[in-house]
C-alpha cells in the first residue's frame, strides 16, 4: 500500500506529492506522533479541536504524509505528500476497509451496552495459548477508534477480537464493515446513550448491524427483545439463557455453572460470583465450546484467568476503606453492575457516591425513582448524591437510607470536610459520569503511598523511540529490548507501550520474562537472547523465539521439536566472545537446520563489543565483516533470506551504514545516551525518588550507622532516607560517595548504606520529615551517578529492586 493508493480507496485530490512512500502507520492525535517512514497523518476538524493548526510542527518534527480536509500552506510542508479529501474520518475508515479485506481469519465482533472490554480482554487472555490474536488496545470502540484497532491486523495473526460501540443510528454501518466478524457476540442492552435512539428496539436492531454477514451471533436469550431481534438474522444463532429456551442452558449453583445442551452437559467452576463477571464469563464460555475447545483446557485457563482492571477499580482508602473507582461512564445498567459487584466485598458499612444518570433517556423524576429502587435493592447504607437531579428530587432519594447527604456539583461536596473525615472502615463506590470529575474525589479518598518509587515518564520513551526512528532508512525493523525488568522500568508497561507504537519485535534475556510479556497481551514477536533446552516446552507454548548460540542447542532443539515448527535466531560470534557460533562451526549448524527444515531461520545477528567507542572503530568495521561473511555462508547454503541486524543502541547513532534490517534499541529508549556523541536530544525517561524519614541533629564527635563509619567533626544535621541496598542503591555509594539531591542541593551519604535506609549530610539545607530526594533523574543525571562509584547508568538502572513501586505517567503517549 503506497501513498499514491489513497486517492483511489479514499477519493479527493492530491495536493503535494514528493515521493510516494508505504502507508504503515496511521497517526490521528497530533499529539502522539509515530515518525515512521510510512506514517500517514489524518488531520481531522471537530467542534473543538482542528488537527489542521499542527501540520506545520508535526513537518517539522518529520512527518512526511497527510490526508487533510482543507487547502493548506504547501510551502510549510514543501517535502510532503498531501491528499485533501471531504472527510479524514472516512478517508480512514476506507482505507482500513480495504486493509481489512486482504485477511481471511475468524474475527469475533462484540457490541452490546455493557460488559464488550471485559469480554474482549478476557478472550484475548483464554484464547491466546491457540491463536495469535489481534484485538483493540483497551476500549478502542468508537468510529475512529475501531479503524485504528482493524488497522492493526497483520499476516501473521490468526483471530481477531474487536468491540465495537455506537451511540447514534448509522454508525454501526461503517463499523461492520471494517470488522467483518465472521462470529457476533452481543453482551446486553442497557440505557447507555439511550437518548441517541428512538427506542430501545432500535438501538438493539442498530447494534445487530455489526452481525449482518456474521456465520454465528452468540447472546443470551433471556432479555426477549434480543430474541425478537436476533430472529431477523441470516447467521447461526448460539444462544444461552438461565431460563426459556436457548442452545445452552445455564445453571448456576454458588461459584460453579453447568451449561447444557441437548443431552451434553458440563460443569464449570468460576473465579468470579458477581452478576457481571458471572454472564460476561459465560459469554466466552459459548464462544470457546463454539470453537471446539475441551471442556478440560477450558476449565483450565478460566482457572488462571486475571480481572481486568477497566472500570471497576478497587483501591486503598484512608481510615481502612476500600474505593471502588467506576467513574469512568454512568448509567443505570452500568449502575446495577457496580451494586451487584459491591455486594461482594464482604464490610458491613457501604457508601455510594453518585452523580446524575446524564444518558438515560428518562424524565428527571422517573429517573431518580429508578435510581432510588435500585440503590435501596443493594442495601448501600449511606448515600452521597451529586448533581442536579439529586438536589431536586432530595425527598425520593432520602428514603433510600438513613445516611444520605447531596450537593449539586463535585466541588461543594469536597468542601464538606467532616462529611468525608466520618468515612471508616467501610467500602465505598464511586459511580460518575466524567464531566463530574470524580477523580478528584478518588485523590481525596485514596491513601497516599509514601516512600521510595521510580517514576517512569512514558511520553519520553516515546519520543526516545522517535528520535532513534528518524535515523533509520525507510524499512528498517527495530527490535525493542526489554530485558531485566526492561531496564529497571517495568516489562509489562513498556512493552504495551512499545506494542502499540507498532515496534517489529521485542528482545528478552530470558524465557520467563517473555512468558511475563505473553500473559500481559504482549502479541508482536519475542526473541529469547538466554534460551535453555529446559526452557523450549514454555518457548514453544508461549511462541517465543530462541536465540541458538552453539551446535549443541541446534541438535537439542531438533529432536525436541520432532518435526514441529518453530522460528529461530542465530548469533554468530564475531568478536565479542560471549555467546555465538564460531566460524568453524558454521557447517555443521547448517547441515543439523538443513535436516530440519521445521527450523525457521527468522534472523542472523551479532553483537558489537565496543560501539560505543571511536577508538575501537577499526574492531568493529572488522566485526561487522566477520558477521557479514557468516550471514552470506548460511543464506546461500539455506536458500533464505533472514533478518540481518548488528547495532545496539551505541551503534545506531554512531554506524548509519550498518542498520541492515532490523537495529537492537535498548538503553538509548530509556534515555541514556551510550556514546560520547553530544547532543543527542534523548530524554531520560526514569527518575528514583524517595522521601526524608527522619532528621536528627548530631553533635560534634557523634558517629551515624553501622561501625559508626560515618563522623561528625563538628555540628551536623543528617536526614534519614527510605531508601537501601535492598531497593538498589548500592553499598557502594556508602561514606561520602554517593550523593542525592535535596530542596535544590546536592548532599552526600555519611556512614555506610543500610538495607532500608540511607544516612545524608543537610547541613545548611531547610529540609524536613517528607520531603523528597531524587536519587536520580533530571536534576541529578543517571550517567554521574554511575560515574560516583566506577558504574554504569546499566547497572544503576536494573539494579532498582521490583519492591521499588513504578509509577508511570504522561503528557501524552
Amino acid at each position: 500500500m503506497l501513498f499514491s493508493d489513497l486517492s483511489k480507496l479514499c477519493g479527493g485530490v492530491v495536493l503535494a506529492s514528493y515521493r510516494d512512500k508505504p502507508v504503515t502507520d496511521l497517526v490521528t492525535d497530533s499529539r502522539k506522533v509515530v515518525l515512521a517512514e510510512g506514517a500517514v497523518f489524518f488531520a481531522m476538524k471537530g467542534e473543538r479541536h482542528d488537527a489542521h493548526k499542527f501540520l506545520k510542527e508535526l513537518y517539522a518534527q518529520g512527518m512526511r504524509q497527510f490526508v487533510v480536509e482543507q487547502e493548506v500552506d504547501r510551502t510549510e510542508l514543501s517535502e510532503a505528500n498531501v491528499l485533501r479529501v471531504t472527510s479524514a474520518l472516512k478517508a480512514l475508515q476506507a482505507l482500513v476497509k480495504f486493509h481489512r479485506a486482504q485477511f481471511q481469519i475468524p474475527v469475533i465482533g462484540i457490541t452490546g451496552s455493557n460488559g464488550k472490554t471485559i469480554i474482549k480482554e478476557w478472550l484475548y487472555q483464554l484464547l491466546t495459548p491457540d491463536f495469535k490474536v489481534v484485538k483493540n488496545p483497551g476500549s478502542y470502540n468508537s468510529q475512529l477508534g475501531v479503524p485504528l484497532s482493524v488497522w492493526q491486523m497483520q499476516a501473521y495473526h490468526q483471530l481477531g477480537i474487536f468491540e465495537a460501540g455506537i451511540s447514534r443510528p448509522d454508525e454501526m454501518e461503517v463499523s461492520a464493515e471494517i470488522i467483518k466478524p465472521t462470529i457476533g457476540l452481543l453482551t446486553n442492552i442497557g440505557t447507555a446513550h439511550d437518548e441517541g435512539f428512538e427506542s430501545r428496539a432500535q438501538k438493539i436492531s442498530e447494534k445487530l448491524k455489526l452481525f449482518t454477514q456474521a456465520q454465528t451471533i452468540v447472546y443470551c436469550a433471556d432479555d426477549h427483545e434480543i430474541n425478537k431481534a436476533v430472529a431477523g438474522l441470516s447467521a447461526t444463532k448460539i444462544s444461552w439463557a438461565f431460563s426459556g429456551n436457548a442452545t445452552y442452558t445455564a445453571t448456576l449453583q454458588a461459584s460453579t455453572v453447568v451449561l447444557k445442551r441437548e443431552s451434553w452437559q458440563q460443569p464449570f467452576e468460576l473465579p468470579f460470583t458477581d452478576k457481571a463477571s458471572v454472564e460476561n464469563l459465560i459469554h466466552c464460555l459459548v464462544i470457546m465450546l463454539e470453537l471446539g475447545l475441551h471442556p478440560d483446557v477450558i476449565q483450565q485457563r478460566i482457572n488462571s484467568l486475571r480481572a481486568v482492571p477497566m472500570r471497576l477499580e478497587l483501591k486503598q482508602g484512608l481510615n481502612n476503606c476500600q474505593l471502588i473507582d467506576d467513574s469512568y461512564n454512568n448509567d443505570l445498567a452500568g449502575l446495577q453492575i457496580s451494586l451487584d459487584f459491591i455486594n461482594n466485598i464482604r464490610k458491613p458499612k457501604k457508601t455510594l457516591v453518585l452523580s446524575d444518570i446524564l444518558q438515560s433517556g428518562l424524565e428527571d423524576e422517573q429517573l431518580a425513582n429508578r435510581m432510588a429502587m435500585l440503590i435501596t435493592q443493594s442495601g448501600i447504607s449511606r448515600l452521597i448524591g451529586i448533581g442536579e437531579v439529586f438536589v431536586k428530587h432530595e425527598q425520593i432519594f432520602k428514603n433510600v437510607t438513613a445516611q444520605s447527604h447531596f450537593f449539586e456539583n463535585t466541588e461543594q461536596a469536597l468542601e464538606n470536610a467532616v462529611l468525608w473525615n466520618s468515612l471508616h472502615d467501610e467500602v465505598i463506590l464511586l459511580k460518575g459520569a466524567r464531566v463530574f470529575q470524580f477523580e478528584k474525589i478518588v485523590n481525596h479518598l485514596q491513601r497516599k503511598v509514601h516512600g521510595t518509587r521510580m517514576e517512569i515518564d512514558l511520553s519520553r520513551l516515546v519520543h526516545n523511540l522517535n528520535f532513534f526512528k528518524s535515523k533509520l532508512r525507510p524499512g528498517v525493523k527495530i527490535m525493542a529490548m526489554v530485558k531485566a525488568f526492561a531496564y529497571g522500568s517495568g516489562s509489562e508497561e513498556v512493552a504495551n507501550l512499545l506494542q502499540f507504537h507498532r515496534v517489529d519485535y521485542l528482545g528478552v534475556a530470558y524465557a520467563d520474562e517473555g512468558i511475563e510479556l505473553r500473559k500481559n497481551q504482549i502479541t508482536i514477536p519475542v526473541m529469547v537472547m538466554n534460551a535453555t533446552e529446559e526452557s523450549f516446552t514454555s518457548l514453544l507454548n508461549h511462541n517465543l523465539e530462541p536465540v541458538l548460540y552453539s551446535v549443541a542447542m541446534l541438535k537439542a532443539l531438533g529432536t525436541f521439536l520432532n518435526g514441529k515448527d518453530c522460528l529461530v535466531h542465530i548469533e554468530l560470534e564475531t568478536g565479542m566472545h560471549r555467546l555465538g557460533l564460531e566460524p568453524e562451526n558454521y557447517a555443521e549448524a547448517i547441515a543439523i537446520l538443513k535436516a530440519n527444515p521445521n527450523i525457521k531461520v527468522a534472523s542472523i545477528f551479532s553483537h558489537l563489543a565496543a560501539a560505543d567507542g571511536a577508538e575501537h572503530d577499526a574492531y568493529t568495521h572488522q566485526q561487522v565483516s566477520v558477521y557479514e561473511r557468516g550471514y552470506k555462508a548460511f543464506s546461500e547454503a539455506l536458500g533464505v533470506t533472514p533478518i540481518r541486524h548488528i547495532l545496539n543502541s551505541p551503534g545506531i547513532i554512531r554506524f548509519a551504514e550498518y542498520q541492515l534490517d532490523m537495529v537492537r534499541l535498548g538503553i538509548g529508549l530509556y534515555g541514556i545516551n551510550p556514546t560520547s556523541e553530544p547532543n543527542q536530544n534523548l530524554k531520560p525517561a526514569a527518575t528514583l525518588k524517595t522521601v526524608i524519614s527522619q532528621v536528627k541533629e548530631i553533635k560534634p564527635g557523634g558517629t551515624v550507622g553501622y561501625g559508626r563509619w560515618g563522623k561528625a567533626d563538628a555540628a551536623k544535621t543528617i536526614a534519614t532516607i527510605a531508601i537501601g541496598y535492598a531497593d538498589g542503591f548500592s553499598r557502594a555509594f556508602s561514606r561520602g560517595k554517593g550523593k542525592v539531591f535535596v530542596n535544590g542541593k546536592v548532599v552526600p551519604v555519611i556512614g555506610n548504606v543500610c538495607m532500608d535506609m540511607t544516612m545524608i549530610d543537610i547541613t545548611g539545607v531547610e529540609a524536613k520529615a517528607g520531603d523528597e530526594v531524587i536519587i536520580f533523574g533530571d536534576a541529578m543525571p543517571i550517567q554521574q551517578v554511575a560515574e560516583s562509584i566506577g558504574t554504569i547508568p546499566y547497572e544503576i538502572l536494573t539494579n532498582t529492586s521490583e519492591r521499588v513501586k513504578r509509577v508511570f505517567f504522561a503528557e501524552s503517549i
